[in-house]
């Protein structure tokens, strides 16, 4: 994911968290609930990458109070085994289900050593990225699968097929953040296409592809008369099918055209989300010094590559946002005008004065 620019004063950390938490307390979640619904987001902001940030807290607080997600869902073992668990969300929100089902898997891989939980019928997962760091956090190697409403073309379509389905990985460092790796399986995500429209910016001729089967540059035509490219071409039309079978095929929930859309569809009907998170417990199968002694010789040679001219050095995946992350920590979160005013349309929405209140 790719961060937009930052152009408000710094907000605390603690501040903005609060807010979305209040949000979530006046939506009908419980505290358990609307704390997990915080961390990711203001993780994102805090990362610069406010595409997947509190700016989805607004349309996340319409469901709630539309009923289109349960605030009281629990998510509720279907069926599992030592290494493998399929698990109903029960509607509630995608960061509640999520946070549950990656929770889940860390548990059973440290039992015996690698597991798959898949996870259907629960909302927009929103950054895949922040469920791998929680397998990362617990020793563990953390791989993420989502689907979503079907808005990207495969090759030779002039329609979408499949979702902006996201794949996201996570490992442990040695003295160091972990490794992070998060993307859509399309372009460009959807959220930034509404996000460089809003802001009244172009976009790349590679992002969107218009019904004549041809690509666009137009923003304003997606999603009714364009629909997103797939990340490199067949390559990224292959990886959306992994990921819609690891989610949607292997949890039993909804796929491809089945899923919905949690920003356009009415408040009041689920959106039928399905992820999947498959977990190794790296204590488990590798040797602890071994492990801490290779990613230390891999982060060495990467850092170590020559550069191109203007490069200080060759960055490891996650490196640029965990280093927005702890400026963030320290000064705050800064946000751009369009994050500002959706977090306004949100504070309305549940009757807070303000949403720095």
């Amino acid at each position: 994911m790719t961060a937009s620019t930052s152009t408000s004063a710094a907000i605390p950390v603690a501040e903005l968290t609060a807010f979305v938490r209040a949000a979530g307390l006046r939506a009908g979640l419980a505290d358990e609930a609307a704390a997990t619904l915080a961390e990711p987001l203001v993780l994102a902001d805090m990362m610069g990458v406010h595409t997947h940030g509190t700016r989805l807290l607004a349309g996340y607080l319409r469901k709630l109070l539309g009923g289109g997600y349960r605030p009281q869902g629990v998510p509720r073992i279907l069926r599992d085994g030592p290494a493998w668990a399929v698990v109903d969300g029960d509607a509630a929100l995608g960061q509640v289900g999520c946070t549950m089902g990656m929770r889940l898997a860390i548990a059973k891989a440290k039992q015996v050593g690698v597991a798959t939980v898949a996870v259907r019928n629960t909302g927009h997962i929103g950054a895949a990225g922040f469920y791998a760091v929680l397998a990362a956090r617990a020793g563990c190697l953390g791989i993420v699968a989502g689907n979503d409403v079907p808005s990207v073309t495969a090759p030779g379509s002039r329609r979408a097929v499949l979702g902006s389905n996201p794949l996201a990985w996570a490992a442990p460092r040695p003295d160091g953040d972990p490794l992070l790796f998060d993307v859509s399986t399309a372009a460009v995500a959807g959220g930034k296409v509404y996000a460089a429209v809003s802001r009244g910016e172009p976009i790349p001729g590679d992002w969107l592809i218009g019904e004549d089967g041809r690509p666009t540059t137009d923003g304003t035509l997606y999603p009714a008369r364009a629909a997103l490219a797939p990340m490199a071409g067949h390559k990224g039309y292959g990886f959306g099918l992994l990921t819609e079978i690891l989610s949607g095929v292997m949890s039993g929930g909804a796929v491809v055209s089945e899923v919905g859309s949690w920003m356009a569809d009415p408040a009041d009907v689920p959106s039928r989300h399905s992820a999947g998170f498959t977990v190794y417990d790296l204590a488990a199968i590798c040797d602890p010094a071994a492990y801490a002694e290779a990613m230390r010789r891999v982060v060495r040679e990467v850092h170590e590559a020559p550069t191109a001219e203007g490069v200080d050095r060759v960055l490891l995946p996650g490196e640029r946002e965990w280093s927005r992350c702890r400026a963030a920590e320290a000064a705050g979160v800064s946000l751009p005008a369009d994050v500002r005013e959706r977090l306004a349309a949100a504070a309305a929405l549940v009757g807070l004065k303000d949403y720095r209140a």
